[in-house]
């Protein structure tokens, strides 16, 4: 359970692709779908798995989950598409996998390898094969992307009066390597990947600071949510927005949270706009 001793009065959760970083993109296009495609056998509509991919995880209102959750998505969305119907291709459905997020608390590749051993599923085989090979291509590939323009003026706007954690699904290791690489991590005092917490148990922590006090900043709905179960306030980074975002959260947002008048009004609006960038269901036609 990731715990924290406070330092200041703020506490503030941020999430680090797509938010701090502009690397889900990268990430998604050159290193989990490609290996999407090779490890689930989906060379035969390889157009329309990566459609499926991209939709869950960088233009829906799934963008920002974890990686788990999210193949299970994808390949349930590609599975009912007309065009992967009249080709004939096997789309897998891992039960396997379905049945390990239900009962497990940290989705993570420790806890699944450790599933592995345990069960010798499967399923649970070849996700953990895919998300080995997902790292890999991260570790090989992502590099040199700096912070957002205004990441940096913020961190330092908040420094003097908030503890502020790394809120993320990505794991340890690499949300480590990024804030180090670009020298941000000396402002955060925990950085909770996915084998630490959920962002909604990370976010537990601002139970030890006022009411008003605590603030997420992330650029999906589900940063919103884990926020919203911890009555935290939630400064959105909207997509493809992204540098006003942050500068609106500079010039503004910040100055505000401090002052206590985030809270109401300018709240609503901030995510009534945000409601409006990201769809529920994909442009394509479905069947079930």
């Amino acid at each position: 359970m990731f715990t924290l001793t406070p330092k200041h009065q703020y506490l503030v959760g941020i999430d680090s692709d797509g938010c701090v970083f502009d690397s889900m993109e990268l990430k998604h296009k050159e290193c989990f779908i490609p290996n999407f495609i090779n490890h689930y056998g989906l060379q035969g509509v390889s157009k329309y798995a990566r459609e499926a991919a991209e939709f869950v995880n960088l233009y829906s209102k799934s963008r920002g989950a974890n990686r788990f959750p999210a193949l299970v998505e994808q390949l349930d969305w590609l599975r009912r598409r007309p065009e992967v119907k009249a080709r004939g291709i096997n789309v897998p459905k891992p039960q396997g996998l379905v049945a390990w997020i239900a009962r497990e608390t940290k989705l993570g590749n420790p806890t699944l390898e450790k599933a592995v051993a345990e069960t010798g599923d499967a399923d649970l085989k070849q996700t953990l094969a895919w998300s080995v090979a997902v790292n890999k291509a991260i570790a090989d590939m992502v590099r040199d992307v700096p912070p957002f323009p205004y990441v940096r003026p913020c961190l330092e706007k908040f420094a003097s009066q908030a503890d502020m954690i790394v809120c993320s699904q990505t794991p340890c290791a690499a949300l480590e390597a990024e804030w180090k690489e670009h020298d941000l991590a000396k402002y955060v005092v925990a950085i909770c990947g996915q084998e630490v917490a959920s962002k909604k148990e990370a976010l537990g922590a601002s139970q030890q600071y006022p009411a008003n006090h605590t603030l997420m900043i992330g650029d999906a709905p589900g940063d919103f949510k884990a926020a919203a179960a911890n009555n935290c306030l939630f400064f959105p980074i909207n997509p493809g927005q992204e540098e006003a975002s942050w500068q609106r959260l500079h010039d503004e947002g910040i100055p505000k949270f401090f002052a206590g008048t985030f809270t109401g009004a300018y709240q609503k609006s901030l995510l009534d706009e945000f409601e409006t960038f990201l769809p529920e269901h994909p442009p394509w036609k479905v069947e079930d």
